[in-house]
């Protein structure tokens, strides 16, 4: 139970968007600004769903994640030009495949030190994909292992696992560039490029009503049209073809953002209503921890799914540094993996690595392709 009842979609959504504007306003104070909105955020929704003050699920948190969530990518794409971010894309690539190593190795690492019995090889399958790729891959691998019908209290289990790790990983992620020892053992690299991807004009940079209805508009558009493509994919190869649904949304925005970049440069206003609907979004993945719950139901799978991120950072962040890649190029990767297509340019946007804001779609996009394939893998090769 909570002070506002989980049937209420409204109330519920109403939380998450006070929230965000709590994140914001402590990021404009002095203490505040140590961290950043976006954690803010994270945090505020931790404590309060924890609190019982909001419920940690609700209809109105799957409306954030069924229509806001998809609706950052063409928000933050609308402007992004690939004739200009091809080469960070390629960049980018690599540093996911690192992050994308780091979680295999710690599957493989966290699963051979902890034993859970007859779900080991399903569950090390399991935390592979949603590391790597997202919920979509997660529950590719929770049917494909049989864990739905065989043991679904255990997938209840490690679904909240799941949520918090997110949350606290993501909070993290946005805390490392403030750190000084860290960011020093990284090549420092501008991607803050203020002409290009996002940047206004610096004339005509100032949103109206009208740019907002048209950057808006846009944005559902592309969705729109997005989902009836991935219809039409499902239809003709299957349910499994909707892991394309990002993909498709993706290209829809970038074709008019690389074809025409100066009528979409007119857009203004879409970036900024990307940057607010974003730490809803964190708000909404945060809100779903609960952490006595887990603290009491889930030991092992915090333990599993702690050792398997700290070697998945250990191994990002360390070769990382080793192969000269920024410190704003691995978070993003790890994000991506870790989180996902929408929350990796969602953080990007909101620590102004502009020209990371569609790459770290595209390799999100990219690990929804390779997730389940990689995590079928470990499922198939363990030892029984």
């Amino acid at each position: 139970m909570s002070l506002i009842p989980a049937d209420n979609a409204l109330a519920a959504l109403a939380a998450l968007f006070v929230i965000a504007a709590a994140g914001f306003l402590m990021e404009k104070t002095r203490i505040g600004a140590l961290l950043t909105g976006a954690v803010w955020a994270i945090l505020f929704a931790i404590i309060a769903s924890n609190l019982g003050l909001i419920p940690h699920d609700s209809p109105g948190y799957d409306f954030v994640f069924d229509y806001f969530m998809p609706l950052l990518i063409p928000l933050f794409l609308m402007k992004a030009d690939l004739k200009k971010i091809f080469f960070e894309t390629g960049r980018m690539t690599l540093a996911f495949l690192l992050a994308t190593l780091g979680t295999v190795v710690g599957a493989v690492v966290a699963f051979s030190l902890i034993d859970i019995g007859p779900n080991q090889a399903a569950a090390a399958g399991t935390f592979t994909a949603t590391y790597i790729g997202g919920s979509v891959n997660y529950a590719a691998l929770v049917d494909l292992t049989g864990l739905r019908v065989e043991d679904p209290s255990f997938v209840s289990a490690a679904t909240a696992v799941d949520n918090l790790f997110s949350g606290v990983f993501l909070a993290m992620l946005a805390v490392l560039p403030g750190l000084h020892w860290v960011a020093k053992r990284f090549v420092p690299r501008d991607h803050s490029r203020v002409d290009d991807v996002v940047e206004e004009d610096a004339g005509e940079g100032k949103a109206t009503a009208a740019t907002l209805v048209y950057a808006a508009s846009f944005a559902l558009i592309v969705l729109v049209l997005g989902d009836m493509l991935t219809g039409l994919v499902v239809a003709q190869f299957g349910e499994d073809a909707g892991i394309w649904r990002y993909a498709i949304i993706t290209v829809l925005a970038l074709i008019p953002a690389t074809a025409f970049p100066k009528t979409m440069a007119s857009l203004h206003g879409g970036y900024e209503i990307g940057i607010g609907l974003s730490f809803v979004f964190f708000a909404a993945i945060a809100a779903g921890a609960n952490v006595m719950g887990l603290v009491q139901s889930a030991p092992v799978l915090i333990a599993l799914i702690g050792i398997l991120l700290t070697v998945h950072a250990v191994i990002t962040f360390g070769l990382g540094s080793i192969l000269k890649f920024s410190l704003p190029e691995l978070i993003t990767a790890s994000n991506a993996a870790i989180l996902g297509a929408t929350t990796a340019p969602a953080l990007a946007a909101a620590k102004g690595w502009k020209d990371l804001v569609t790459p770290g779609v595209l390799v999100g996009v990219f690990g929804y392709a390779i997730g389940t394939l990689i995590a079928t893998a470990v499922y198939q090769l363990w030892p029984s």
